[in-house]
């Protein structure tokens, strides 16, 4: 074998066990300090657990749900116009939550519809009282549809992107409607895409952490991500926390068997190829609804970060920024992200260049 190849091959298997070790590592201690006291993990079985991997389940099913289908809409929307004012923008704006912090997004919904937001007179008046505001699991649905229609938006994007300009071509030479081109050309290629699109926000649905411990409002709404951190931080139970994050491995390797089943893409690439040519117009009351649906997905996701950037400039930023505090909390975290994105980076193109050595040998 080339000294090349072996050397990729080679630094491959190393980055592979870098990993294997950082997972498992991590895991198979919890696992040891936990069988020090195997009545904790006997005890973790009870009515408690249940109502938590229920509530779990609740919760990740809803966020799918009012993630999913809105995207589908809002993603046909901006396929049909692909010279929609703005379009690029939007499309930009809608990665912005996948890098956004959890927290400030969770500080930016709560500054838009909490107790105290903007909107909380139109709510009090609406409702005819008080508004009590989102905490619980209407601020965890808001939370993570925030988060996850703009990735199932561009995901879906992506699948009508691979419909073959051959055949907007021939639709447009058989003069078919909105309607016959979305049951026949647009609805199998979202049909295809939706197991994956489905699964993926499932699982992060169900791992979700900060959004529910920030926006739960008490036990009521209590996920197993939630219940391992409270088993550990402040009960120190690492029994139990080995038994919750055992059912939390097992409820994921459930979905992603169902999906594999399925034939769904569980992988999520989001990179939006160049939009084909098209040769169907949309009419005037198509392209009003559309534009309508863009408005409001648009809205709804930059509501929270505008009102969060509101909110930042209301503050001294003067003053935070001459904080010793503020500046040593800055430094550390780019240090981190820095330290952290080379190794990413490094142990990623290791493993593909060890794949590629194998597939050409």
């Amino acid at each position: 074998m080339h000294p090349a190849r072996d050397s990729r091959v080679s630094a491959g298997v190393i980055a592979l066990a870098a990993i294997a070790a950082l997972i498992g590592g991590a895991f198979a201690g919890l696992i040891l300090e936990g069988a020090h006291d195997l009545s904790g993990a006997a005890a973790a079985f009870d009515g408690y657990l249940l109502r938590v991997a229920r509530f779990t389940l609740w919760q990740a099913a809803l966020s799918t749900l009012l993630s999913v289908a809105p995207a589908l809409l809002v993603a046909r929307a901006l396929s049909r116009h692909p010279h929609f004012p703005g379009r690029r923008l939007i499309l930009q704006l809608f990665t912005v939550p996948l890098a956004l912090p959890a927290i400030v997004a969770a500080l930016g919904i709560l500054a838009l519809y909490g107790r105290a937001g903007y909107f909380a007179g139109v709510f009090a008046r609406l409702g005819g009282g008080e508004w009590p505001g989102i905490y619980g699991l209407s601020g965890i649905l808001v939370a993570h549809v925030f988060f996850n229609l703009p990735l199932a938006t561009r995901l879906f994007l992506e699948a009508l992107g691979t419909i073959p300009a051959d055949q907007w071509r021939l639709a447009s030479q058989l003069g078919m409607g909105a309607r016959p081109a979305f049951r026949l050309l647009e609805w199998p290629v979202l049909r295809a895409a939706m197991p994956g699109v489905a699964g993926l926000v499932f699982m992060l649905c169900i791992t979700s952490f900060t959004i529910v411990l920030t926006l739960g409002g008490g036990p009521a709404a209590t996920t197993l991500e939630v219940a391992i951190y409270q088993a550990l931080r402040f009960d120190f139970d690492p029994a139990r926390a080995v038994v919750l994050t055992l059912l939390q491995i097992a409820l994921t390797f459930v979905v992603v068997a169902a999906l594999t089943r399925l034939g769904a893409n569980t992988v999520g690439d989001a990179n939006l190829p160049v939009a084909p040519r098209r040769y169907l117009s949309a009419g005037r009351m198509e392209s009003a609804l559309n534009a309508g649906l863009i408005a409001l997905a648009l809205l709804f996701v930059a509501g929270p970060m505008a009102a969060t950037v509101v909110s930042g400039l209301q503050a001294d930023l003067g003053r935070l920024a001459g904080e010793e505090a503020v500046r040593r909390a800055t430094l550390t975290s780019a240090g981190l992200a820095l330290i952290a994105a080379l190794l990413s980076v490094s142990l990623s193109l290791s493993l593909i260049a060890a794949r590629r050595a194998l597939a050409l040998r």
